[in-house]
């Protein structure tokens, strides 16, 4: 206990859900697997109508769920771990993703590589994010 001017006791500020927002958008990767799957039913036409609608609903529904997937573990390592800011959280989350790929696929290959591969991606747009890095635009004098 804290104890204030008056004697009275103050409680240590708690933090609540709030501090741990993520900034990431959560409609990119359902945007991704919609593209993908469109890009996909392009480069090989389906048969049917019907198999057209599975390919595309497969794509994105993996994509979302990897949005997911990423959104979850990031949320819970910073909460568990109690940094809200660090990158390890969105490598935590990005790993996550991986291995759920992984598990997709049924390959453990493809699960480790997309494991280390999005983690590392996602933790260094954390970095960049954090200490303002730009890939596009003019630079800065």
């Amino acid at each position: 206990m804290i104890f204030g001017a008056a004697g009275q006791s103050e409680s240590p500020k708690r933090r609540d859900s709030s501090d741990y927002k993520m900034h990431f958008p959560c409609e990119a990767p359902n945007k991704l697997g919609l593209v993908g799957s469109a890009y996909h039913i392009v480069a090989f036409p389906p048969e049917t109508a019907v198999e057209a609608l599975t390919r595309a609903t497969s794509g994105t529904v993996t994509m979302a769920a990897m949005g997911a997937i990423f959104g979850m573990a990031t949320c819970l390592s910073a909460q568990a771990r109690e940094a809200p800011d660090d990158p390890t959280n969105y490598f935590i989350g990005g790993c996550a993703s991986g291995i759920f790929l992984g598990a997709r696929t049924h390959s453990a290959i493809t699960g480790t590589t997309a494991c280390f591969g999005l983690g590392t991606l996602a933790m260094f747009t954390k970095i960049g994010q954090m200490e303002g890095w730009r890939l596009t635009g003019p630079p800065k004098l």
